[in-house]
């Protein structure tokens, strides 16, 4: 079997510097090949109809139509390329997973992290157009000079502070700008279980359910401790345990 086509891709940022840098790191990967560049969102969307990219690497924030507005209009068309966002906020991770980028890349870039970026671009060749969840099953977490990408399935619990929530994964913590309310809606309810009206489960991380009398129910979890259920979820978690 032949290698396979590199990546056909458009970079797409409103800094001229910019676009030059990611150029010269462009030529040095394999699996991509470069085939346009575009400074603002509409110039970005008329390149793209013509010349149909497999990738598109995006700036999230342009002058007029910005990065999500391009990746949400672009996901409505017939060719749906994929999409790395490559900006220097980092508070737009909520927007980018929801709509299923490949990556969040924070400026400066470096030459390994785009690498790992464009790997999965590659790994994800593909799969774009078969049956996809509608679940959310990743995170990107803001972490020290970097954004994380953590599996969902990792995160065995989900606490609400205020505008954020704490996502739980092992022996580390992390916060992610989201309502627990909003987030719920993204989680598939065959893996997550909300036990409060602050507090989201994976199921497989709960080892039990205890009575502690007067109607009072605690979850005892794998990791020995055990949390109060509200009683707006008591019913629901009393399903999931077929009682």
């Amino acid at each position: 079997m032949g290698k396979e086509a590199p990546l056909r891709t458009l970079i797409v940022d409103d800094e001229p510097l910019a676009i030059e840098r990611m150029q010269v790191i462009c030529a040095e990967l394999d699996g991509i090949s470069v085939i346009g560049t575009a400074s603002d969102g509409s110039s970005a969307m008329r390149l793209a109809e013509k010349l149909k990219p497999d990738l598109l690497l995006l700036d999230m924030t342009m002058p007029g139509m910005d990065g999500l507005s391009v990746a949400r209009e672009l996901g409505k068309s017939e060719s749906d390329p994929a999409i790395i966002f490559v900006t220097a906020h980092d508070d737009f991770a909520v927007e980018a997973f929801d709509l299923e980028a490949v990556d969040y890349v924070l400026k400066p870039v470096g030459l390994e992290r785009l690498k790992r970026a464009i790997g999965r671009a590659v790994a994800q060749r593909g799969k774009r157009h078969s049956a996809q969840s509608t679940w959310l099953d990743e995170f990107w977490v803001p972490h020290r000079s970097e954004l994380l990408r953590i599996e969902a399935q990792q995160v065995d619990q989900i606490d609400a502070e205020r505008d954020y929530v704490r996502l739980h994964v092992g022996d580390s913590s992390y916060l992610l700008l989201q309502t627990i309310a909003g987030l719920e809606e993204r989680l598939d309810p065959a893996r997550f279980i909300r036990i409060h009206r602050s507090t989201i489960l994976r199921k497989d991380f709960i080892r039990g359910l205890r009575h502690e009398g007067l109607g009072v129910w605690c979850a005892e979890l794998e990791n020995g401790e055990a949390l109060r259920i509200g009683r707006t979820y008591l019913r629901k978690v009393k399903a999931m345990a077929g009682r």
